[in-house]
């Protein structure tokens, strides 16, 4: 009979190799997770609440949204739950499941980030003429979308396509933490800072949440 073999489950890089170390990084992944869930959530909920942001503009901003909170949520709730318990191991289905849509949520957000990158191009400098100067804005405007996806594609491309002779652990996991960690959690940040209507309808919400809880 031939030698048959299987894979149940792989093991996933440490963060750290002492126990404080980890429940640092424990603690550091919450926070940021955290401020992906309350950052992303407050734009999902002001766009959906407030009817001057139904343009195509904001639905893009929702749907950035929503895969970010996909993004963030396929990784790092593991990476957390691995770091509390101590432990590295991942099922091969959990595995699977995580690369799927990992790379599914990345690649549908780099072409989102392009298309908003494009969207605000074309509604600054075609409609208004502005020559050099509606060409300036436009480029000051779109640079946030454009710093994101380079930033997520780079570093998933040096990840996956770096030479064999600079590999070491670190550098592996710098570079997942910068694709699949950072962007959804700096998004909201980057797109509501300047975005004046935006932050009114958050600043609304937060007014009706506290008038509701004090009736």
């Amino acid at each position: 009979m031939a030698n048959s073999s299987s894979v149940s489950e792989f093991l996933l890089l440490a963060f750290a190799d002492t126990r404080e170390l980890q429940l640092l990084h424990f603690g550091l992944f919450l926070g940021i997770y955290l401020a992906a869930l309350l950052g992303n959530g407050l734009i999902l909920t002001a766009v959906a609440c407030d009817y001057r942001l139904h343009t195509p503009m904001y639905f893009f901003l929702l749907n950035l949204a929503l895969l970010d909170l996909g993004c963030i949520s396929t990784t790092l709730p593991k990476a957390m739950a691995n770091v509390l318990w101590d432990t590295r191991a991942i099922s091969y289905q959990g595995c699977a499941a995580q690369v799927f849509f990992l790379v599914f949520f990345i690649g549908a957000e780099f072409s989102l980030l392009t298309s908003m990158a494009y969207d605000r191009y074309v509604a600054i400098c075609k409609p208004l003429h502005y020559g050099s100067l509606g060409r300036h804005k436009a480029f000051s405007t779109c640079l946030p979308h454009l710093a994101v996806v380079s930033m997520t594609v780079s570093s998933g491309l040096f990840g996956y396509l770096k030479p064999p002779s600079i590999t070491s652990q670190s550098l592996d996991l710098v570079l997942s933490f910068l694709y699949s960690v950072v962007p959804p959690a700096v998004n909201p940040l980057i797109y509501s800072m300047r975005n004046q209507e935006l932050k009114d309808a958050v600043r609304k919400l937060f007014l009706y949440m506290l008038l509701h809880h004090q009736d």
